[in-house]
């Protein structure tokens, strides 16, 4: 489906000042709606809380904070996606302080560095990440509180978040209003996150509330999940595209968010809170898409499904969407309800996203970065392409510079998301914001329509001597075609004969795939095996794109939470 008629059309929604602002209208729009469901024990029932109620808890706590003289202080956050953990992050933004969401997965001497480096004087956990928090936040002089989501008692300066939302009540039913009557200046920081990598290398992204609800505001022009979806959070919440994308912008628009109980219940749970709308990244979606083939495959209902997305793809053209009826068991296999999937954080292959659309779904993709709150480009859910990462979001100036013979440049943006700056590092802050223009570090370029692809990430790109760009995530796209290929890494090296850049990669094969249709390889064999694949993708570039040399690797890749593989982590500079 890729309606022109809906090129020029934008949803309309109600502007917002701030993120107190939002929850404050949202509570009184949607008061008896959904605005969470979630779980109190693992395995059990998913168990609804309204609008109206999660006001209220924001407002119990908030006072509470405020009540224990954090006003204007640095409070972190950190624990898995959890209800407890929105509350906590609107309690002090809206009125208290600064917000610091933290990865749950670094390890306790990243946390430690970080809470150090933010100044951060309380920090709010759950029971999943005690120890590593108990050991992050020894001899750190600026904490004055540790916050527990799960304890019902507080002991000393060990706090219970429970018994303070009470509080915070019971203040309020005082007249104590200095929390829900706090002046929001929406131009400052707010929250602090910081990018994912080493301590030492890691920026802090300081985004106000200007930023995050500009982004919130203008993405809802072209997304829209107002119509009583429910949507399963998925990804972690200490990351924009979650955090902005899904969370808040369902708050906005009403639609309630089903957390999710981990990466392996993602179907179980999609069923269960009968959810309409999913953002992932493509690690996610591909394996669900492989998924759905194999499960094809194994029942012998491939060629007839093949057949199927063919038909639906040519009746698409004519804006004729195919019907679920069609895909029955794909559509119950996602949960029975879903409509909307969006992907982020990474390239997709256009593919899944072309046959999901097929199948009956809505299947779109954008793109951003942290540094814009997060989203710089999206597609419309009724004017999109597959392979493109979508249009510039209304108020979003998107330029692309220093372009090829081929258009392709890198990307920089300007507009009210772009954050504030890098805490404490002016140096870095200068190299990325130019006369207020965001300088990405993505390359990328516009098709005649106006949609915007992406290439590749600037630092990664390889050039030849002849001065030739390859983008790795090119190759790599290619490489990931192969049934027997789970994960690749290219970079580029000198070859010592030629004094040429030369293409090298390192393969993680699928070793389940291979042995089921192989059998148990030996190293030569594998080899042999991989070789053949290499050289089938090799066919469908030119020749200075193509991979000469290669390693086999054990292990799966170093990832970031939202599934990233850590180049830079692999060594290969």
């Amino acid at each position: 489906m890729n309606s022109a008629k809906y090129k020029d059309e934008i949803y309309i929604h109600r502007p917002i000042r701030d993120l107190k602002d939002m929850i404050d209208t949202s509570a009184v729009l949607y008061a008896d709606k959904n605005a969470f469901l979630v779980k109190n024990a693992p395995g059990g029932k998913y168990i609804p809380i309204k609008f109206s109620e999660f006001k209220s808890d924001i407002d119990g706590l908030g006072t509470a904070f405020m009540d224990l003289g954090l006003t204007g202080k640095k409070i972190a956050v950190i624990g898995e996606n959890r209800y407890e953990w929105v509350v906590t992050y609107l309690a002090v933004v809206n009125g208290t302080g600064v917000i610091v969401p933290l990865d749950r997965e670094l390890p306790a001497q990243e946390i430690h560095n970080l809470l150090v480096r933010a100044g951060v004087s309380a920090v709010v956990y759950s029971s999943k990440v005690g120890s590593v928090v108990e050991e992050a936040i020894r001899e750190i002089d600026s904490i004055e509180y540790i916050i527990s989501m799960d304890t019902l008692e507080s002991t000393d300066n060990r706090l219970s978040l429970k018994k303070l939302v009470r509080t915070g009540n019971r203040l309020l039913m005082e007249e104590k209003r200095f929390f829900v009557d706090a002046v929001i200046d929406p131009e400052a920081m707010c929250s602090l996150l910081f990018t994912s990598g080493t301590t030492g290398m890691a920026k802090g992204v300081m985004l106000s509330h200007k930023n995050l609800t500009a982004n919130v505001y203008n993405m809802s022009k072209y997304v829209d999940v107002s119509k009583n979806f429910t949507g399963l959070s998925v990804l972690p919440m200490h990351h924009t595209y979650e955090l902005t994308c899904h969370v808040f912008t369902s708050m906005y628009q009403g639609c309630c968010v089903a957390i999710c109980e981990g990466l392996k219940y993602i179907v179980k749970n999609m069923a269960e809170a009968q959810a309409t709308v999913m953002l992932g990244v493509p690690l996610i979606f591909e394996s669900m898409h492989k998924k759905v083939w194999k499960k094809a495959e194994d029942t012998g209902k491939a060629d007839k499904m093949r057949a199927a997305v063919q038909l639906s793809k040519k009746l698409g053209k004519f804006n004729i969407k195919s019907t679920k009826k069609l895909f029955k068991s794909v559509h119950q296999a996602m949960g029975g309800n879903m409509q909307l999937l969006i992907s982020g954080a990474a390239a997709i292959d256009p593919m899944v996203i072309e046959d999901f659309n097929a199948m009956g779904f809505t299947m779109i993709q954008g793109y951003g970065m942290t540094e814009n709150s997060p989203i710089i480009a999206v597609n419309k859910d009724r004017y999109h392409k597959p392979a493109s990462v979508g249009l510039p979001m209304p108020g979003t100036e998107i330029r692309i510079i220093d372009q090829d013979d081929n258009g392709v440049g890198e990307i920089i943006c300007k507009g009210d998301s772009v954050m504030l700056g890098y805490y404490d590092n002016p140096e870095e802050t200068a190299k990325v914001l130019v006369d207020g223009w965001l300088h990405t570090g993505d390359y990328g370029y516009f098709d005649k329509d106006g949609f915007l692809y992406i290439s590749g990430r600037k630092k990664n790109v390889i050039v030849t001597k002849n001065g030739k760009n390859i983008f790795p995530e090119e190759v790599e796209f290619y490489l990931n075609k192969s049934d027997y290929i789970s994960e690749v890494l290219v970079w580029g090296m000198e070859d010592e004969k030629s004094g040429d850049t030369i293409v090298c990669a390192e393969i993680f094969p699928d070793f389940p795939v291979i042995e089921e249709k192989k059998g148990k390889l030996s190293e030569e064999a594998l080899r042999k095996l991989l070789k053949a694949e290499i050289d089938e993708a090799n066919e469908k570039m030119p020749l200075y794109k193509r991979v000469k040399r290669f390693e086999i690797r054990e292990k799966e890749f170093e990832k970031t939470t939202t599934k990233k593989i850590k180049r830079y982590a692999a060594n290969h500079k």
